[in-house]
């Protein structure tokens, strides 16, 4: 255990040397803002970093990770995210990035009593609900979870569009487009879902907020 936690000081200077090696001035321009044009609503799945599965550099992606990478109406860290991401970073893209094999949608299909989370896995019980017809015609169970897995992302997407901060920010004209991807931790690539969103026209009309 000791020697895992000293590890972890041991590799953070490596990584401090190896990037100022590349760059003198690279902590130096970090210290002085950022500016990402990418928010990253993930899963806190341990496999799935958000920077490293797309190749992206520290200041670039700003990031909010829960399990099963959930939109969660009530869910005020989440939205403090957001907010700070839409209305002061400004940022021009959300991604909603699900993966195949998640342990939090996996447990959704079942019943079993885990803990204080089957409070949270209710929310992702809901998804089912909502696409159960189409979920229970798949016989092949890894083919259901997959597909759960796809059609979780999805309404996530959908419950992001919903929100009184990307709405106040369409109707103001600010350009943010909102993406479902699905990682596949098999093989490491990406599943574009394309179900991309940059206003509520796209939403019930019951969901567009008059603002």
């Amino acid at each position: 255990m000791e020697a895992f936690y000293n590890k972890l000081i041991e590799n953070n200077k490596e990584w401090v040397n190896r990037n100022l090696a590349k760059d003198p001035e690279f902590f130096t321009r970090l210290a002085d803002g950022q500016e990402p044009p990418l928010l990253w609503i993930g899963c806190s799945d341990s496999r799935v970093p958000a920077n490293e599965i797309i190749g992206a550099a520290p200041g670039e992606v700003f990031v909010h990770r829960n399990i099963a990478n959930m939109v969660i109406h009530t869910d005020i860290s989440m939205l403090s995210v957001l907010d700070y991401a839409v209305n002061v970073l400004k940022v021009k893209h959300v991604i909603v990035c699900g993966h195949y094999g998640c342990g939090g949608v996996k447990a959704a299909m079942g019943n079993s009593h885990i803990g204080l989370i089957d409070n949270w896995i209710r929310h992702i019980k809901d998804v089912y609900r909502f696409h159960y017809e189409e979920l229970d015609k798949i016989e092949n169970e890894k083919e259901r979870f997959n597909r759960f897995v796809e059609l979780n992302v999805s309404e996530q997407v959908l419950d992001l569009a919903k929100t009184s901060i990307i709405q106040n920010a369409w109707k103001k004209e600010q350009q943010i487009h909102i993406h479902g991807w699905v990682y596949d931790i098999h093989d490491g690539l990406i599943n574009d879902l394309n179900v991309t969103l940059k206003d509520n026209k796209s939403l019930n009309e019951v969901y567009q907020l008059s603002i």
